[in-house]
């Protein structure tokens, strides 16, 4: 099954993309990147932006190369092009994402274990009864926020539960979650909403780690305060790095991907139909290609270079764009195209490739299969007030805030139709 999508090309002829430029903070670009990239890749695949000085990959093979060559491509000014958020103190915010190999292995192998393909499969149940618990309350409601109330919500309860965080808090971390990863537009700098977001998070994780330290529990941040790394244990500040990294990178793409598959079954019929109706799993997958939300990463050029012909100097800012790789027509066959029948295989981009491969990505398509399951048993159809939709303005993650729907309820057990 596959469906034209009226979302790429939206009037803007190649002439005004390239006059404006790729910026990924420019709210334009946030409403619909997808130009931008395609007159990348087709003429500019070493693109160059000079008021914010990096350079971009866009194409699929440049991006997959990038990402698995640490030594040339590295991790150790963090993956964020905002001011505050680049060089060498990344790893305080980042970890494991601001390290390279051999560091970046012995750190991620803290916490690998819990998300191997078994340790994932067993929390199903667990993830299956938080769905059903955030939808309770909009069981009979001919409206609700599907961002708002369950695709934000979810994931994060998910996390939030693995990370030992009470459960009373659990919509207090999602709120300044959101709020932390916003930016004006144009801006890479925070504005005083999210500067309190990010000390609120913080000072909230510091009291966390000291309550487990002096009582640890089976959560996965008391395996962090239990784990030694080249022989000695994390320090406080290490540990809330990785609570950063698990509520702001893995938490926020989930919620974020599950609202933009939401979207695209609003304006595609026959796929909100089949999706609503067992093929979950593969409207979700299709979404990871077609509009995932992790669309940029970053790197920093370790040595001299010549990409495309161009010779790059060391230190060189290189942006990495996954979402447009995944819609390379040299890899994806007419990849404008939503297709829930697309087998993407190991080509899809949208969790990384190489060393950096997401750690939670089985996690993550599970939570996204099993949260459009719920619904899909609980609605049998919806439509999205447009007007009143919002998007999220972060340089990275591309998502809505805020989705209204109106929508039609399946009968309950018992009961039929009027």
């Amino acid at each position: 099954m596959s469906t034209d999508s009226p979302t790429v090309r939206d009037g803007r002829d190649e002439d005004e993309v390239a006059a404006r430029g790729y910026d990924p903070f420019d709210y334009r670009v946030h409403d619909d990147p997808y130009p931008f990239y395609a007159w990348m890749r087709e003429h500019a695949p070493l693109y160059r932006n000079e008021s914010r000085d990096f350079w971009a990959l866009s194409r699929h093979a440049d991006v997959k190369a990038a990402l698995r060559d640490p030594r040339r491509f590295s991790n150790v000014n963090g993956i964020s092009l905002e001011s505050e958020l680049w060089g060498p103190r990344a790893v305080q915010t980042s970890l494991f994402l601001a390290m390279d190999p051999p560091q970046h292995g012995a750190y991620r192998g803290v916490v690998s274990s819990a998300f191997t393909p078994g340790r994932v499969a067993a929390l199903e149940p667990r993830i299956r009864q938080l769905a059903r618990e955030r939808l309770v309350p909009l069981r009979d409601q001919p409206r609700f926020d599907f961002a708002a109330d369950f695709a934000a919500g979810l994931p994060n309860d998910v996390t939030c539960e693995m990370l030992g965080v009470p459960a009373a808090d659990w919509d207090q971390i999602r709120a300044d979650a959101d709020q932390l990863n916003q930016r004006g537009d144009g801006s890479d700098d925070r504005g005083p909403d999210s500067v309190a977001a990010a000390l609120r998070m913080a000072e909230y994780f510091v009291d966390l780690v000291q309550d487990l330290r002096r009582s640890p529990q089976e959560d996965l941040t008391s395996v962090m305060i239990r784990a030694e790394v080249n022989g000695e244990k994390l320090s406080d500040a290490e540990v809330v790095g990785f609570l950063f990294l698990m509520i702001t990178a893995g938490n926020e793409s989930t919620g974020k991907t599950l609202g933009n598959a939401w979207h695209h079954g609003a304006r595609l019929p026959d796929v909100q139909r089949a999706g609503l109706n067992g093929r979950a799993a593969d409207w979700s997958r299709e979404t990871l290609r077609y509009d995932s939300a992790s669309q940029m990463t970053a790197r920093t050029l370790v040595a001299d270079t010549v990409i495309h012909g161009t010779a790059l100097p060391a230190g060189a800012r290189i942006v990495i764009l996954p979402a447009s790789a995944n819609r390379d027509h040299r890899v994806f066959g007419d990849p404008d195209r939503f297709d829930l029948d697309r087998d993407s295989g190991s080509r899809m981009i949208s969790f990384g490739h190489g060393p950096h491969h997401c750690i939670g990505s089985a996690l993550a398509l599970l939570v996204m299969r099993i949260g459009l399951e719920e619904v899909g048993a609980l609605v049998s159809g919806y439509e999205i007030d447009t007007a009143n939709a919002r998007r999220i303005h972060s340089p990275h993650q591309r998502g809505f805030a805020s989705l209204p729907c109106a929508v039609t309820h399946r009968p309950r057990a018992g009961t039929t139709d009027a």
